[in-house]
């Protein structure tokens, strides 16, 4: 007996990416990543939604570094928790907290002039309020 025909409410296939746009996907991952590792030294740098970026870049564009990321011991289950519904771990939400706040009071004594402590404190306490809003468990 022939199958049936795909119908509308078949998922589509995944489009075949141009070699330029997988390259350019590349690039985007690794530099992400580059950058996800500097932030967990940089105390006014974000870490996590680097390594978001870049996980989402390599799927699009190299198997190879998406198996990497998604299976690395400090990096993967974060990832397979944002897949599963956007799920930050309450420990994630703390640290980023408490990195930000690190960041914000050595800014406010070293960085000059003011205003400029001032916007990226508000835009960290905006990144935190959108953090804490997120989900701890994946949707039943």
């Amino acid at each position: 007996m022939p199958h049936p025909p795909p119908t509308d409410a078949a998922e589509p296939a995944e489009r075949v990416l141009s070699r330029p746009v997988r390259w350019l996907l590349k690039g985007v991952a690794v530099v992400s990543l580059a950058l996800g590792i500097i932030g967990a030294f940089v105390p006014i740098m974000p870490t996590v939604p680097f390594v978001l970026l870049a996980a989402w870049a390599a799927a699009r564009s190299s198997p190879r570094l998406s198996h990497w990321l998604e299976n690395h011991p400090r990096m993967g289950p974060y990832i397979r928790d944002w897949r599963r519904g956007g799920v930050v771990r309450r420990s994630a939400k703390w640290t980023a907290t408490l990195m930000m706040s690190g960041g914000a009071v050595t800014m406010l004594f070293f960085v000059r002039p003011l205003w400029v402590p001032l916007t990226a404190i508000a835009i960290m306490a905006s990144v935190a309020i959108w953090l804490w809003l997120r989900p701890e468990q994946p949707p039943p």
